[in-house]
């Protein structure tokens, strides 16, 4: 299975499952040089020895000249402002390894909450942009949308099928992405699914859409009266069963973050 994980510019993770991910990851990414700096100040103790990210993108504006001269070949500098480092480099991966099955992105949060909002807002638009799935291997989906890019002759490895299916026309699954701290797991989704969780653990719905209507199973409380107006409206909840279902009035967005 071939994995990227992306290292943003927030908390780096100290715990053993995300390091785990990057320490198995067939490449990695790091978003402009604070990134670079975070990951390079931990990997001697992750690999056991100075490895390097496969690249370093964005516009550059936090890598120092030192940085620049050293890590020369391994910049990819992309100037435009109208997205952030994050979406840059989920493009970038998407271009450069077209059919990799995993993007796992670290340090999306921390530090900054201005940051923290903005990426996990960029979770859902990426099901969209891309056509991405969030939802994790073994679990089934029916993906509501279509790639905006993917279907245009950018190299993603978003469908086109109007089908709905979480496979492409070849058969492979979509490409997955989320993002892991020492606290959560967070992924989007943009139909109803069905998702292997664990019982007990505790999960936080959110959607920019007040015209959803999500119904659950396998919910302690049930999220088919909630009004999708306000960020707090379906968090705290926790599994009853290994197993949830979310069930779309339509097909949306929706972001779920698992503790």
């Amino acid at each position: 299975m071939e994995s990227v994980v992306i290292i943003a510019a927030g908390e780096f993770p100290k715990k053993e499952y995300p390091r785990y991910l990057i320490q198995s990851a067939t490449h990695i990414v790091c978003c402009d040089g604070n990134a670079l700096a975070n990951f390079l100040r931990a990997s001697k103790s992750i690999f056991g020895y100075l490895r390097l990210p496969d690249a370093v993108v964005g516009d550059m504006d936090s890598l120092s000249d030192a940085q620049r001269k050293r890590y020369g070949d391994l910049i990819v500098e992309v100037a435009e402002q109208d997205d952030n480092d994050m979406t840059k480099s989920v493009r970038y991966v998407l271009e450069t390894w077209p059919t990799v099955d995993e993007i796992h992105i670290v340090g999306a949060g921390g530090k900054r909450e201005d940051h923290t909002i903005g990426n996990m807002g960029l979770l859902m638009e990426y099901i969209r942009l891309f056509g991405l799935t969030g939802v994790p291997c073994g679990s089934d989906c029916v993906d509501g949308f279509d790639s905006d890019e993917a279907s245009g002759s950018n190299g993603t490895s978003g469908s086109d099928d109007a089908s709905g299916s979480d496979l492409l026309p070849s058969g492979r699954r979509k490409t997955m992405l989320d993002a892991v701290s020492d606290y959560t797991t967070a992924f989007a989704i943009a139909d109803s699914c069905e998702i292997a969780v664990g019982e007990g653990r505790s999960i936080s719905i959110f959607s920019p859409d007040n015209s959803l209507t999500l119904t659950s199973e396998g919910l302690e409380w049930q999220t088919s009266g909630v009004r999708f107006d306000n960020w707090w409206q379906a968090t705290l909840n926790r599994a009853t069963s290994d197993t949830i279902r979310l069930t779309f009035s339509h097909p949306s967005l929706v972001l779920l973050i698992l503790l």
